[in-house]
């Protein structure tokens, strides 16, 4: 029996689904309601050990650790190979040595990982996984000149001792192999890879509108570029902040989160094509929240402030009631999310975003706004807004849903996904679900320009799409 499935949402969450269903050779129907694949909330990193967040479990963190080595090893084209730096503002309540105990705790679980499959070491050596830089060795560094391709620590660290205000943070400074995704190039990788399937179709510019079910099957209506009604056997729901539709179309009630986000996208001269990522530490939601600085190549810069006034926004994190799954944000976030930035607003934003950086970074008020934030609304199932390990629930026979937090969460998300297939329906499964030919035979030059494309059809400079170190 012929199996058809049917996922909505072209997200990372609906892109993988795809290609590991692709992968199995099961007839795939994928519908997206923008022009192109991948355009959703955006994400920068692996969150390779969660390092970010001081504030989750130790248990989350291993699991983001796994997680985003399997997401590095399936998506490869897509990797930064440049290290994080993290930073602890003199202002932050908390030292740098807090979080040495958890480091060492993932870096064994590294080791671990790598003594079970070699395959795994895509994060450097484990004894590599994190280094400690004290004031004074930072001070020797900025002392040296900027290499054009670094390979150490003390080469990426280069740029951000000259550009430092020592007095800005406490010491030590802690590098940590936590690598760069570029999503310009997942949404390449990906949509290539899918092209070349037969047994997946992409609707693009298409809508689901109602779903209704009957004897084991479901009856999609769908319309936009492409208007019809199709009956398919399974549902997928990787329908990202609109996950909440879905389910009231299918009387499903589930309590979760959306939350309104935004990074933005700055110039900073060509200081920054070989820069690491920097991460200065803060409290979450306060006027001091994890101020980000995320290099691409040609000088771009992306920046997080978690302050209420730059990345998060005060009526921003909204919750779905009694009479709906679905969190329903104020008309002024789905009026940017449909219809795109005022001019105003993206620079009133992206020149706080500055300023909050260049308080650690004097030089960096200088940049200018580089274009148009990176932004989107990102959904959170339960009622917690500082989790950052889900990935799928079943709420229903023949319908699974997507509640990935971090993209690295994708690889168990389709892995779950077949598991629960295979209750319904034979399944020649593979001894390995991600080893997808269709994303081998892809090649940088051809991965480069399709995401050249895809930055430019988003409204974003040209050059995003391009990488500055492979993995």
């Amino acid at each position: 029996m012929a199996i058809k499935v049917a996922i909505i949402g072209g997200g990372v969450a609906g892109v993988t689904a795809a290609l590991t269903l692709g992968n199995l050779g099961i007839d795939t129907t994928l519908f997206e309601q923008s022009k192109t694949l991948i355009s959703g909330p955006p994400f920068c990193h692996l969150h390779a050990g969660g390092n970010l967040y001081r504030e989750i479990s130790d248990t989350q963190c291993l699991t983001l650790l796994r997680q985003s080595i399997e997401f590095a090893k399936l998506y490869p084209f897509a990797i930064d190979k440049r290290p994080t730096i993290f930073a602890t503002p003199t202002y932050d309540p908390h030292q740098p040595i807090d979080v040495l105990p958890r480091l060492e705790l993932l870096r064994k679980e590294y080791q671990k990982l790598i003594k079970k499959d070699s395959t795994n070491k895509v994060l450097g050596e484990a004894n590599n996984y994190y280094e400690l830089f004290s004031r004074e060795q930072l001070e020797e560094i900025a002392k040296r000149e900027i290499i054009d391709n670094p390979t150490s620590n003390e080469e990426w660290l280069i740029p951000f001792a000259k550009n430092l205000d020592f007095n800005s943070i406490k010491f030590p400074v802690i590098v940590i192999q936590e690598y760069g995704i570029n999503l310009f190039r997942v949404a390449a990788n990906s949509g290539l890879a899918l092209e070349s399937m037969n047994s997946v179709e992409i609707f693009r510019e298409s809508k689901v509108y109602n779903i209704k079910e009957s004897n084991n099957k479901f009856n999609i209506y769908y319309s936009g570029k492409f208007s019809g009604e199709l009956e398919i056997d399974y549902i997928i729901n990787a329908a990202g902040f609109r996950t909440g539709i879905i389910d009231d179309m299918l009387n499903v009630k589930e309590q979760r989160l959306v939350e309104f986000k935004a990074a933005y996208t700055t110039k900073w001269g060509k200081r920054c094509s070989k820069w690491a990522e920097v991460v200065f530490h803060g409290v979450r939601g306060t006027n001091r929240g994890m101020g980000q600085f995320t290099p691409y190549c040609g000088g771009i810069v992306q920046l997080h402030a978690m302050t209420p006034d730059i990345t998060l926004f005060n009526d921003g994190l909204v919750s779905s009631s009694d009479s709906s799954s679905y969190p329903k944000l104020d008309k002024k976030y789905i009026d940017i999310i449909e219809n795109g930035w005022s001019q105003e607003l993206q620079d009133k934003r992206t020149k706080r975003a500055i300023e909050y950086l260049s308080h650690f970074f004097p030089n960096f008020k200088d940049a200018k706004v580089g274009g148009k934030p990176l932004f989107g609304a990102q959904q959170i199932p339960g009622d917690d807004p500082s989790l950052r390990v889900a990935e799928v629930s079943f709420p229903k026979e023949r319908y699974a849903r997507c509640e990935i937090v971090k993209v690295s969460s994708v690889n168990d998300m389709a892995r779950a996904i077949i598991e629960d297939l295979s209750k319904y329906f034979k399944i020649d499964k593979k001894d390995n679900l991600f080893d997808i030919r269709e994303l081998k035979l892809l090649n940088d030059g051809d991965i480069t320009k399709r995401a050249y494309e895809v930055a430019i059809k988003l409204g974003y400079p040209k050059i995003m799409g391009k990488r500055c170190n492979r993995l």
